[in-house]
């Protein structure tokens, strides 16, 4: 379990610069190799009405351009951002295919996928609504997602991990190892959920307890009873231990369901304030 590479989607969004600040202090952290990933927009339909003159092939040709200069501005401000006393080892990848599919297919050549939260209401292309939750459904790859507000100074101090026993949400843990070995305090947080016959006691939560000892990684366990709804608890358990990083697994249920109902994944996704790190 190591963190060998990271990769961190960049855009022209005011929320990048946090990301990438983020990203550049894992890779210092776990000596990792950083690729700053930079789809242009040419394929997202995000060409500006008001910055291409002309029309048919010229207006294709100067989009073209425009999308490629402005992503070429990014990685300069990727490149000037990420200097610093520590050397670290990095490469920027400008990359014209859709956003979702290029971080997607570069995500799988890295160990952890850095991506911003989406801002549904202002549905910029080059930040997909859907972007993160597609790198969780379809990288193979964890992904750590920083939410638009993000004021803490600290990252994976304090750890919220929402455990239930599932697949993902093992796979979510298991990713985490690396970061959770150098938290102060890692909290596992059993919730039984509304209607559900299932014991907390099927969800191992002892011999979970083990294993992550045996990673170096000691961590106390709390089991509740959801009340009301489970991302409620969950934030207000993170809120209470000051967490600055929850740990969950993605879509635990059928895709389709999650769809319909909205979900624990969704909330989660629309509702954070600390970054959040899922696997699926």
């Amino acid at each position: 379990m190591n963190l060998g590479t990271i990769l961190v989607h960049l855009d022209h969004s005011e929320h990048c610069a946090v990301r990438t600040g983020l990203a550049a202090t894992l890779a210092r952290q776990h000596g990792s190799h950083l690729i700053g990933l930079i789809p242009t927009g040419l394929y997202d339909g995000s060409i500006p009405a008001a910055a291409i003159a002309g029309k048919g092939s010229e207006f294709m040709a100067a989009s073209a351009d425009y999308l490629r200069a402005r992503a070429e501005a990014v990685a300069h401000v990727f490149r000037e951002q990420i200097q610093g006393d520590t050397p670290l080892s990095f490469d920027v990848r400008l990359v014209e295919e859709p956003s979702v599919d290029s971080v997607i297919r570069h995500g799988r050549t890295s160990d952890l996928v850095v991506v911003g939260q989406a801002d549904r209401k202002e549905g910029d292309a080059m930040t997909s609504g859907s972007l993160p939750e597609q790198v969780v459904i379809h990288s193979g790859r964890p992904a750590l997602i920083v939410p638009r507000k993000c004021h803490s100074r600290e990252f994976a101090k304090n750890v919220l991990v929402g455990w239930d026993g599932t697949r993902e949400a093992a796979m979510a843990l298991r990713d985490s190892v690396p970061l959770l070995a150098r938290a102060a305090n890692v909290v596992l947080m059993s919730v039984t959920k509304p209607g559900e016959t299932t014991e907390a006691s099927s969800y191992l939560v002892p011999q979970t307890l083990a294993w992550l000892e045996r990673h170096g990684v000691r961590a106390k366990a709390e089991e509740h009873a959801a009340a009301t709804g489970i991302t409620d608890l969950l934030l207000s358990g993170a809120a209470r231990i000051d967490a600055d990083l929850i740990v969950i697994g993605g879509y635990g249920h059928a895709r389709v369901r999650e769809i319909v109902l909205g979900g624990v994944t969704r909330e989660i996704l629309d509702r954070m304030s600390v970054p959040l790190l899922m696997a699926h």
